[in-house]
């Protein structure tokens, strides 16, 4: 090698040699800055965690619109769900966290629900689907306030004015056990779906609450179509307690048992309901029957026992051996479905002038056709039908209710974006018809106030019934007397328990006063004693030739007492 190029060799080397000390040498080090004095602000709020039942707290408040934020972990949720609907898995829920008026529940279980308002709603691909939420799906000591598990998010199907559910709950409520509502505002992982109807569940708290057990037989009145046909039972589609002979595969595809395996009790109903109806009181709350009937008719609930599908109910046979029905479904009530039976839809017209006597001799609706045919259940029931006038239509007060409740919902149902009909469909549908699809919905107030004028002028509610006034009891040393001044009676009637939740037993009271046979009376003061005071809870039924009066007018939801 050539001395310069030795020469280059040593310079490249040198100079990397420089490099290396330099890169190894120790840096000085760098004061640290002065860490920053963090702006004063209050410390986050832990986001509230699940809370066992508060009784305090009223869930169902009308005025108590709900804040529901469900979170899933599958983006696909939505399909999910679908799919477990379309599929038939009735009870398969998928998990997602719950947050409800900013508290968390977490791994709560939810699922699509409904029939006509799911599947209708769902093949148009709107994205406003009933969804039904449990918060203790996999934590069973986790509750709602007031102890409730359960929440029914209704999407206000085939009801533009927003009014039909909560409204005819509150009324029902009056009168027999019903199930409360309100409305919620309901998001899915952020995105908001709409204003949905909250409304409670028949279950075991609703059965304990009213009932004081939950442990008898609930069947759900509500058929199957989906299911498949026996070839050797009679063809029906109606949960309409007619009877079909002893074989339990005859009611399965019309009756669900949600508690319990009691097929014959139920069986056992529906024959004495059908064959032996004299012994009816015996297993059956008639009174409560008699309100859910005048009910649905006053208010032209035909998507339910009364009409063409005979759905739409409850059944739960308490500790002592009664059945009670209890009303459910509540969206197309005030004429939102139109069909009394098989025949074509009924006009506005033909709504308003629905007969009260409705079914009263069809054998495709026994449990109407055994009871009316009954003259004193007749009578209580005409009754039943003038208090729920009274009380709610000829006083103008369900127009107060309404436009109150609209004026409250009024601003949520504007930012609905997926609400199933036009906003100006929402204030024009109190008080007239609106074109929803191909089809229309009639007024509520529309129908109602034509529809009061006619029963207050139909020949089995003209008239005076018996005057009930005065009524006492008194406590003696061997149980109490109870007593009470009637005009125009013939034959007085004492419903009495010793207990809250015992079935009531009837007496005849006896006038202070002469009569000729069973003759009305034209003033009287009637009376009975009973053996037992402690506990009592009574209620009088005046019987005219025609009428009834009650003594409270709610009876059996509200009673007389000796405390």
């Amino acid at each position: 090698m050539s001395m310069n190029k030795q020469l280059l060799v040593f310079v490249i080397l040198l100079a990397l040699a420089q490099v290396l000390v330099a890169q190894n040498k120790p840096k000085a080090k760098t004061p640290a800055p002065k860490p920053k004095t963090p702006a004063k602000t209050a410390p986050a709020k832990p986001k509230p965690a699940a809370q066992p039942a508060n009784k305090n707290q009223d869930l169902y408040s009308l005025e108590n619109i709900l804040e529901v934020k469900i979170t899933f972990k599958e983006s696909n949720w939505d399909s999910l769900l679908n799919s477990f609907k379309q599929e038939g898995y009735e009870e398969k829920r998928l998990v997602g966290d719950v947050t409800i008026n900013g508290v968390s529940y977490p791994k709560a279980g939810i699922r699509y629900k409904g029939s006509s308002s799911f599947f209708n709603v769902a093949r148009i691909g709107a994205s406003k689907l009933p969804l039904n939420v449990k918060v203790d799906h996999i934590n069973k000591q986790q509750s709602l306030p007031g102890g409730f598990t359960t929440l029914k998010l209704s999407n206000v199907f085939r009801d533009p004015s927003f009014l039909r559910e909560v409204m005819a709950y509150e009324i029902a409520r009056k009168y027999m056990p019903s199930p409360r509502a309100n409305f919620a505002k309901v998001y899915v992982n952020g995105v908001y779906l709409g204003l949905y109807n909250c409304t409670e569940s028949v279950d075991e708290k609703f059965l304990e609450t009213y009932f004081g057990n939950n442990t008898g037989p609930l069947v759900k009145c509500d058929p199957d179509y989906n299911g498949k046909k026996i070839e050797t039972c009679p063809p029906t589609d109606k949960a309409a307690l007619v009877y079909f002979g002893e074989d339990s595969l005859c009611y399965m595809n019309l009756y669900e048992l949600e508690k319990g395996t009691y097929w014959k009790d139920l069986i056992g109903l529906i024959h004495v309901i059908n064959k032996a109806p004299q012994r009816l009181d015996s297993i059956f709350d008639v009174d409560q029957a008699l309100w859910m009937i005048a009910f649905n008719n006053v208010l032209v609930n035909l998507d339910s026992y009364i009409g063409r599908l005979s759905h739409n109910y409850y059944l739960y046979k308490d500790t002592f051996g009664i059945y009670h029905p209890v009303i459910w479904d509540m969206n197309m009530c005030f004429g939102g479905f139109r069909y009394a039976d098989d025949g074509p839809a009924l006009s506005t017209e033909k709504m308003q002038q629905m007969s009260p006597m409705l079914h009263y001799d069809n054998d495709r609706k026994p449990m109407i056709k055994r009871l009316l045919a009954n003259p004193l259940y007749r009578k209580i029931y005409l009754a039943h039908v003038r208090t729920i006038i009274a009380e709610n239509f000829s006083n103008g007060l369900y127009i107060e209710r309404a436009e109150a409740i609209q004026k409250l919902i009024k601003p949520l149902v504007e930012k609905d974006a997926n609400k199933l009909y036009a906003t100006e469909s929402f204030g024009q549908n109190l008080y007239q018809t609106v074109k929803v699809d191909n089809s229309s919905v009639v007024g509520i107030v529309e129908l109602m106030s034509e529809r009061t004028n006619y029963l207050l002028n139909h020949p089995a509610l003209k008239g005076t019934p018996p005057a009930i006034s005065n009524v006492q009891h008194s406590v003696q040393p061997k149980g109490a007397n109870v007593s009470a001044k009637v005009n125009g009676a013939k034959q007085v009637w004492l419903f009495y328990r010793h207990g809250k939740y015992e079935p009531f037993q009837r007496v005849a009271m006896t006038p202070d006063v002469t009569r000729d046979g069973d003759a009305e009376i034209a003033v009287a003061t009637w009376s009975y004693t009973l053996e037992k005071s402690k506990g009592l809870q009574y209620y009088l039924v005046a019987e005219s030739e025609k009428h009834a009066s009650l003594s409270p007018e709610r009876a059996a939801k509200e009673f007389h007492q000796i405390k």
